[in-house]
């Protein structure tokens, strides 16, 4: 038996999206790690909450990762939500 398809959308209880944050923070941090670590690449990812806190994890040195993107002119995967 699978998981129950939840909808996609903003949860309205304060306290409720606050636990959702931090769990999904959590897993989306460990992907991150785990797909670096799989396939040999670099990762960067940022997260502002809602009250602007930043979150961030780096494979490798965050300042060297996005140095590279911004550097970068090559034709790209691209996605925007």
């Amino acid at each position: 038996m699978g998981r129950k398809k939840i909808q996609i959308q903003r949860i309205t209880d304060e306290r409720n999206r606050q636990v959702t944050f931090t769990k999904r923070k959590f897993g989306l941090m460990k992907k991150a790690y785990e797909l670096s670590v799989l396939c040999d690449c670099e990762i960067a990812l940022i997260i502002f909450n809602h009250s602007n806190k930043l979150f961030q994890y780096a494979s490798t040195d965050m300042d060297k990762v996005l140095l590279k993107y911004t550097e970068y002119n090559e034709p790209h995967e691209k996605h925007e939500g």
